[in-house]
């Protein structure tokens, strides 16, 4: 795919309408209650009788925060009682040993990542405890091999913080800064100097870190066009080796947290697209490549070069290298991925406590893929990762005649061919460098479930 990005703002109004994001296909929605510990349980020992079973990826959601940021659209609990941190690792623990007894000695741990919430709300003593938990249940890929990273709220660590936390095994940071300005930040309620964010950056760096990345968001509250482009100055000055600029969902109706923020306050939608253009037009023009929806990194990333070479992955958190494991997700809230299905813990720390005391896995919900999901989960992945979909190696690995199964999805994708989003021939469909900020909308051609009720952000 080309590393080009064209902003067009007509096409850009025209297809800015609600739609999935696409960590997954199916989409969080149509997860269902009736698949229970017993699926998983299933699901997860047909994983191990596979040719070549795959690596494990494991995702630790703590979500634990000191103040609400009123945007926030995470599975939190704002409190400052650190001792309900104690009792959560400690459960924690519980799930990992029930997790492991599942899984084959010989899968190697390759990937990890804490989320939140706020990972760093835990001690650095802690996070010590939750990785020696970790690397006693499960088997860990030698250090070059491994991507361990956390999420990090620059309010939360040191320096000093930083470098033990390199000592503990992590790998890879990601600092959340979203906005600079003052104001913006006011409006959402978390203050944070750039000064502190500076410091955190270069002692990242210095206590070697292979990747530091950084999280903006674009279309918040009192945002403008003059005050984020000084934001992206300062990040770009930074020079961060990620940068994920998402776009702000402002959904009032469905998170009680963001009632908070004055609808006075919020850009309208010109504005926003605005923002998107400018982010565009100043990070690729300072190095920065496109990896798609939201993400940019700098040419010799590992993910740019994943881009190139066609192995680019996508799973729950974005973009990977390393995508293609099967996912375990710990805690309250947590996803997880394996096999050919998808599984959800519960969400109150109170129902986890009981089923973990009881011995049971807290699997609340979840879903086991048939063939049709399987073969536009397939289609869907090409276009967010590739930018294109090779029809006869589709055909030939699911057994289809791509004409005539998709007809429908071809007719609608017609349309956008003749908006130069997309090329359309017998054996191939093509992005083009005009649809790439437009990828959701052509994944939704193929989405058999876009008729059922969701609350989705927009797609551009």
């Amino acid at each position: 795919m080309p590393d080009s990005v064209p902003f067009i703002r007509a096409l850009v109004e025209k297809y800015d309408r609600p739609g999935p994001r696409y960590t997954s296909y199916p989409t969080a929605p149509q997860f269902q209650a009736a698949f229970a510990e017993d699926d998983y349980r299933a699901l997860v020992a047909q994983s191990h009788r596979a040719d070549s079973p795959k690596p494990l990826s494991v995702y630790v959601h703590v979500p634990f925060c000191r103040s609400l940021c009123y945007y926030c659209a995470c599975h939190k609990i704002i409190t400052h009682h650190t001792e309900r941190a104690v009792e959560y690792l400690d459960l924690l623990k519980r799930e990992i040993r029930l997790q492991a007894a599942l899984f084959d000695d010989d899968r190697r741990l390759t990937q990890l990542h804490l989320g939140g919430g706020t990972p760093t709300y835990l001690s650095n003593a802690q996070l010590g405890e939750l990785m020696a938990s970790l690397a006693s249940a499960f088997r860990f890929a030698p250090a070059e091999a491994r991507e361990f990273s956390l999420e990090v709220d620059p309010r939360t660590v040191t320096p000093a913080r930083l470098h033990e936390l390199r000592e503990l095994g992590f790998n890879r940071l990601s600092f959340g800064v979203q906005d600079f300005d003052a104001e913006v930040q006011a409006a959402v309620n978390r203050i944070q100097s750039e000064a502190r964010v500076i410091e955190l950056v270069e002692a990242a760096r210095s206590a070697a870190f292979h990747s530091v990345s950084v999280d903006l968001i674009y279309g918040l509250p009192r945002q403008t066009v003059a005050s984020f482009d000084e934001t992206l100055d300062r990040i770009i000055a930074l020079r961060p080796d990620r940068i994920a600029a998402y776009s702000y969902a402002h959904l009032p109706e469905r998170f009680k947290a963001q009632r908070l923020i004055r609808t006075e306050d919020m850009p309208p939608p010109t504005r926003k697209l605005e923002l998107l253009e400018l982010t565009i037009r100043r990070l690729t023009a300072a190095g920065y490549v496109y990896i798609g929806m939201d993400h940019f990194a700098l040419p010799d990333d590992e993910l740019v070069q994943a881009k190139r070479h066609g192995t680019l992955q996508r799973n729950f958190q974005g973009y990977s290298t390393h995508g293609d494991c099967d996912l375990i997700g710990l805690g309250v809230s947590a996803i997880g991925k394996v096999g050919e299905s998808y599984s959800q813990n519960v969400k109150e720390i109170s129902a986890y406590r009981d089923r973990l005391e009881a011995g049971r896995l807290p699997v609340l919900r979840g879903y086991r893929l048939d063939a049709d999901d399987r073969l536009r989960r397939d289609v869907i992945h090409e276009l967010m990762c590739h930018g294109r979909v090779d029809v006869a190696a589709i055909e030939a690995c699911h057994g289809i005649d791509f004409q005539g199964y998709f007809a429908e999805a071809l007719a609608a994708l017609s349309g956008m061919q003749e908006d130069g989003l997309v090329v359309l021939s017998e054996g191939r469909i093509e992005v083009r460098p005009e649809g790439r900020l437009m990828l959701r909308n052509l994944a939704m051609a193929f989405d058999a479930y876009l008729g059922e009720r969701a609350n989705y952000s927009r797609t551009v």
